[in-house]
């Protein structure tokens, strides 16, 4: 496999931190790049029966300056950030498509049971709908079933 972009969302979560650096030693051994994306997904309220789109918390330019925080582990590993709106798992698919991106690499929470039930799978619906490979990463260390704590 001739990997030349790989694909990194992240949620700012710490269960990406080991994601993150196993993706920055797989592009710097395969003289790859890195796209770093978050989605933001728009605030939707209900009121009076109509939809509508509320204030986003946080805001933008709070996640943009986040964004720019979440870098390679290794300095030389070239990247760039994306910011993206929309549903998480489709917006990153998009996003893989668009770019020809070669693998997305991804942490995962780990959630089973009644809280993956809840909280869905962000990680199993990116791998229902790339275009491409997907490596899920766990942190590990970690219990199944258990949410990180910072």
């Amino acid at each position: 496999m001739n990997i030349r972009k790989i694909l990194f969302p992240t949620d700012f979560s710490h269960s990406g931190d080991a994601a993150l650096h196993f993706a920055t030693s797989l592009a710097r051994d395969s003289g790859a790049s890195l796209i770093i994306v978050h989605v933001e997904e728009p605030p939707v309220a209900y009121g009076g029966g109509e939809m509508y789109y509320g204030i986003p918390e946080p805001a933008t330019e709070d996640l943009k300056r986040m964004l720019e925080q979440v870098k390679p582990t290794d300095p030389n590993v070239p990247y760039e950030h994306r910011l993206i709106t929309g549903d998480p798992s489709t917006a990153v698919a998009k996003l893989a498509e668009s770019e020809g991106v070669d693998l997305i690499i991804m942490g995962t929470h780990g959630r089973t049971g009644i809280s993956r039930l809840l909280m869905g799978s962000v990680a199993e619906a990116v791998v229902r709908r790339a275009p491409c490979p997907v490596l899920t990463y766990k942190q590990p260390g970690g219990k199944a079933g258990t949410e990180d704590t910072p």
